[in-house]
């Protein structure tokens, strides 16, 4: 039998199931047990599994939040059961190394998604560069998002950009609202790739950049790439695993 850890989103609808399930197992520590067991919605998600990130552990996410895209469906109360029977799955994330304008630096790592968004009034000018080669020159625009196949159907989606299987080995480059070139559509790329996206006035048009939930503002230049060493183990139930939900992502999107 595995040894589980439990966390809680402090939702309201969450107290019920949180004493039921107390009740009914040990909840053992990140570092002792064998699967976190997640209850929340995406947002909630992502913030736990970067916490525990260095636990090296297995997580099965139950959704009790809106749409739950990482989640599993809450079905049971008999978790037990429904973890014997989950699939794994590994991904790995996106890292960023940020300079900001005054010449601080960051670093952080995204899930699903690093976006550059506009801070003022005016648009951003950036310039896009994809190992030694320029991907545009000048682009103004509300700003630019680099996508990992598990956040294609996010953020990346909703701006048009366009949806890659789990197994692809790409990453998609979206504008936001692009004004000059007006139709340039973005980019999918290799995974291998070392991005790099540099504000081209930085002292006019303020730019800020967010790791899935995390904010970086006023940032001078950014560098994507994916981190390989950090390996995410997602636990899903078999008739529901991320391939899947991805793979109907992209019929209802044609």
């Amino acid at each position: 039998m595995n040894k589980y850890h439990f966390i809680f989103d402090e939702i309201k609808k969450n107290k019920k199931l949180k004493n039921f399930i107390l009740k009914k197992y040990i909840n053992y520590s990140p570092w002792s047990s064998d699967v976190i067991v997640v209850f929340g919605g995406d947002g909630f998600m992502l913030k736990t599994l970067k916490k525990y990130q260095k636990c090296n552990k297995a997580f099965y996410g139950i959704n009790r939040g809106t749409f739950g895209f990482l989640m599993n469906k809450f079905k049971t109360y008999d978790v037990e059961r429904s973890i014997s029977k989950a699939k794994l799955v590994s991904i790995s994330p996106l890292e960023m190394k940020v300079i900001t304008k005054t010449g601080k630096t960051h670093s952080n790592i995204a899930i699903n998604e690093v976006s550059l968004l506009r801070q003022t009034k005016q648009a951003a000018s950036l310039q896009i560069v994809g190992g030694k080669r320029i991907l545009i020159k000048k682009l103004i625009c509300d700003g630019v998002l680099v996508s990992t196949p598990a956040g294609s159907t996010a953020y990346n989606l909703s701006i048009s950009g366009p949806i890659l299987s789990l197994n692809s080995k790409k990453l998609a480059i979206t504008p936001i609202s692009p004004f000059r070139p007006r139709r340039w559509k973005g980019k999918v790329v290799s995974s291998s790739s070392v991005i790099k996206i540099k504000n081209l006035n930085v002292q006019k048009r303020s730019v800020s950049v967010v790791a899935d939930n995390v904010e970086v503002r006023n940032i001078r230049n950014v560098e994507i790439k994916i981190n390989h060493l950090i390996k995410f183990k997602l636990l899903y139930d078999k008739n529901y695993s991320l391939t899947k939900k991805i793979k109907l992502e992209q019929l209802r999107n044609k």
